[in-house]
């Protein structure tokens, strides 16, 4: 060994110090490193992503599609504000095309359960799930060249959760949001074990700061409090071209769009243009898709479904009518009493309602015998509760069995079953007994309280005159029972206000769900929501059974533990008769006018429409150019 390579004396030993001082600062340095979680391209909330980091596209995409052409939508009811999150307004139909979220989903995993990166490339977060990061795509940016940045994405966390209830409650646990080096975000969360706070973080709408913050083309300042009136910029494949409030609304495609290259995005979003039309109600919306005035109708109207598509382009071969399987989500769909009110609080005058209501005569004579009663909150999917409760589901329940009603043990939920005379005479007896144990009797035909002589009266609200079909035989058979309903139709900036205030006695409404429930049902079901103007605790919920089982959905720690805890939620929130079920179908039911095509193998849980379909030039040659 050379001499100079070797050390005694003193200098061996200040040297040995150092390598030993060196090598003690070094291991928390490795070990802190050693610590942090792996960036990922994707989340599961159940197993792993389906597609792989080098993946190129979607199975389901035509990732050569063509790109032109016009799709023509429609809706009802009117717009006036491009804001994408003020509860206030008619938000556009279509404003999703331009704004994006930091993730997104595909279409053939369950549900929503993996998530791929879009504005983020990547994130991370612990196995006790206590924070998670995203690390930005460097290559995003709004459409005006700018990129876009953790700054961004901070400030649209925190107005989002500042000025929407539901965006509020849905990231309830979400205690803050950082900027990192590197293009980072930091949320931390104020729990733990909670699988979805990562996943759903990744669900946020993320909004250019800098365009909020300037002024407007006459140099007013604009406020992301307040309703938008301007074309909105953001950072998604289309962008806004032309709009006439309450009637129009034009999206053009991008074509410099930043992220039309990303696997997600490969084989989507092939339309030049995306309009929108705005109809006064359900009856002009048909007429005008007979008049092929929109392209696309999905059939939620079993009577037009049997009946109303027996027009000429139909037998040409103009207008395509396809059923899809609806394998993607649960639903629960219901008249719902506002249980705020006196006279609704009683479960058994909850339950006697659902004693006249007759759901098997009126499929008959005005659904054809279409749909499916709904004996579920989860309706349609493996959530849904059944039977008697036994394995996890039971064990659950038991944890609770002081919080919530003694009959989820030992009684199967059944709704009455009415149809003919004889059922439906049973059935509302059954309602005037449990009327009268509840405090009610007839006089002179008419359904009083014992103690204050106040008829028993309901007003109902609706926004489209159609409801009759469904509402008014209703109404026919509570009068036998001495209730009085009176129908009220109101246009749809009233309905919508009485229903956000909760001015209402009683309506319809219909919840969503997903085939991996989580925060959400605080929004729905949760005490804590229940006086909140603008959440989706329409019915104004509060048991501490029902918050404990939220808490059991939201914390599972697998697959097999979500289900039992969904469906032991399910079973309480039946048992406590808050809402009279209606009906539902596991098929979607559309009608196109035939100027389009689609992949081959159409996703599991979305026929994709029109986001991964394509104008089919050949087709709309034989079918006529569109208006």
């Amino acid at each position: 060994m050379a001499s100079g390579n070797r050390r005694s004396g003193p200098l061996k030993s200040i040297w040995a110090c150092s390598l030993l001082c060196l090598s003690i600062l070094s291991l928390p340095i490795a070990s802190v490193q050693a610590a942090q979680p792996e960036w990922h391209h994707a989340t599961a909330l159940t197993g792993s992503p389906k597609y792989g980091v080098d993946v190129k596209h979607f199975d389901y995409v035509n990732p050569n599609a063509p790109k032109g052409g016009l799709v023509r939508l429609s809706t009802s009811g009117g717009f006036d504000t491009f804001n994408p999150i003020l509860p206030k307004g008619s938000p556009a139909p279509g404003v999703g095309l331009v704004y994006e979220t930091l993730m997104t989903s595909s279409l053939d995993e369950l549900d929503i359960s993996a998530e791929y990166g879009l504005i983020a490339e990547a994130l991370r977060y612990p196995d006790d799930y206590s924070w998670v990061e995203y690390r930005l795509n460097p290559k995003a940016k709004w459409q005006d060249g700018e990129p876009i940045t953790a700054a961004d994405v901070i400030w649209s966390f925190e107005k989002a959760t500042e000025l929407s209830p539901r965006q509020k409650f849905y990231y309830h646990d979400v205690s803050s949001a950082t900027e990192l080096p590197g293009g980072v975000v930091r949320f931390e969360f104020d729990t733990k074990n909670n699988r979805e706070l990562p996943h759903i973080v990744g669900q946020l709408l993320v909004m250019p700061k800098h365009w909020w913050e300037g002024v407007n083309a006459d140099g007013e300042p604009r406020d992301i409090a307040s309703g938008l009136q301007e074309a909105p910029l953001g950072s998604g494949p289309y962008k806004v071209k032309d709009f006439t409030f309450n009637r129009r609304v034009i999206y053009e495609r991008v074509d410099d769009y930043w992220g039309k290259d990303l696997p997600v995005n490969v084989g989507t979003n092939n339309f030049d243009q995306i309009r929108y039309d705005s109809f006064r109600d359900s009856a002009v919306l048909l007429e005008a898709f007979k008049g092929d005035q929109y392209d696309w109708r999905n059939e939620n109207v079993a009577k037009n479904w049997a009946t109303a598509y027996d027009f000429p382009a139909v037998k040409d071969g103009k207008v395509v009518l396809e059923t899809f399987p609806d394998h993607g989500s649960g639903i629960m769909q219901a008249f719902i009493p506002n249980l705020r009110l006196d006279k609704f609080k009683d479960p058994r005058v909850r339950r006697a309602l659902n004693y006249a209501f007759d759901f098997e005569s009126l499929n008959r004579t005005a659904f054809f015998d279409q749909y499916k009663r709904i004996s579920s909150f989860y309706a349609g999917t493996e959530l849904a509760q059944s039977g008697l409760p036994k394995g996890k589901e039971l064990e659950i329940l038991e944890s609770v069995r002081d919080l919530v009603p003694a009959s989820v043990f030992t009684e199967e939920y059944k709704n009455p079953v009415g149809g003919s005379p004889q059922n439906q005479r049973s059935n509302l007896r059954e309602a005037l007994t449990l009327l009268k144990s509840a405090g009610y009797k007839l006089e002179n035909r008419k359904l009083v309280n014992e103690k204050t002589g106040e008829p028993f009266t309901i007003e109902y609200i609706a926004r489209d005159p159609s409801a009759e079909r469904s509402v008014l035989p209703f109404a026919n058979s509570l009068k036998l029972i001495g209730i009085d309903l009176e129908l009220r139709v109101l246009d749809s900036p009233q309905y919508i206000n009485r229903l956000r205030s909760r001015d209402f006695e009683m309506t319809s409404f219909l919840w969503p769900q997903s085939l991996s429930p989580g925060n959400e049902q605080r929004n729905y079901w949760g005490s804590e929501s229940a006086d909140q103007q603008q959440s989706y605790n329409f019915l104004g919920i509060k048991d501490p059974g029902v918050d404990a089982l939220i808490d059991k959905v939201i914390f599972a720690k697998n697959r097999d533990e979500l289900v039992a805890s969904t469906r032991a939620l399910d079973r309480v929130l039946m048992h406590h008769y808050y809402v009279i079920p209606q009906w539902y179908l596991d098929i979607d039911r559309t009608a196109r006018w035939n100027r389009f095509s689609h992949p081959d193998n159409i996703p599991d849980y979305s026929n994709g429409f029109p986001t991964i379909w394509w104008y089919d030039e050949a087709k709309a040659a034989k079918t006529g150019v569109a208006k």
